[in-house]
């Protein structure tokens, strides 16, 4: 079993694909169309490869969950890279800075960034394809 996709709410369906298509290059808008979801009409696009892919509809209002705060809802989604390097580069080239480190861990390194939308995604490079050190908090 894997995940297939996540779908996100967002506020405007350019600035999400702006973030997440600096972070996946080599993705592509796979569809895209309306609907209606309780009866607000709403644009949607699958952005991803063949295999996996994010749903942004753009029906949101308000702000994302504080981050910060203790609300149920997502705190974060993570993604794994083999060059976690190249990640922040992208992202930083187009404008979105690092939000925090992630933690000290000799076996792998994560970053955190906020997309348009407030979500926080994560994205880890492991150094060790040992399952017990990448699982570990050394």
């Amino acid at each position: 079993m894997r995940l297939e996709h996540l779908n996100l709410v967002v506020s405007d369906l350019e600035n999400s694909l702006h973030f997440y298509q600096a972070a996946f290059p080599h993705w592509r808008v796979r569809s895209r169309g309306e609907s209606q979801w309780y009866g607000v009409n709403r644009n949607w696009l699958h952005f991803g490869d063949d295999y996996q892919y994010l749903t942004f509809n753009d029906d949101g209002v308000e702000e994302n969950r504080d981050l910060t705060g203790h609300q149920v809802g997502l705190a974060h989604f993570a993604f794994v890279t083999n060059n976690l390097q190249a990640v922040i580069d992208r992202l930083a080239d187009a404008g979105y800075p690092i939000n925090k480190d992630g933690a000290d861990n000799k076996y792998r390194r994560n970053v955190y960034f906020i997309d348009p939308d407030g979500y926080e995604i994560e994205f880890v490079e492991y150094i060790s394809d040992i399952p017990a050190q990448r699982n570990s908090d050394e």
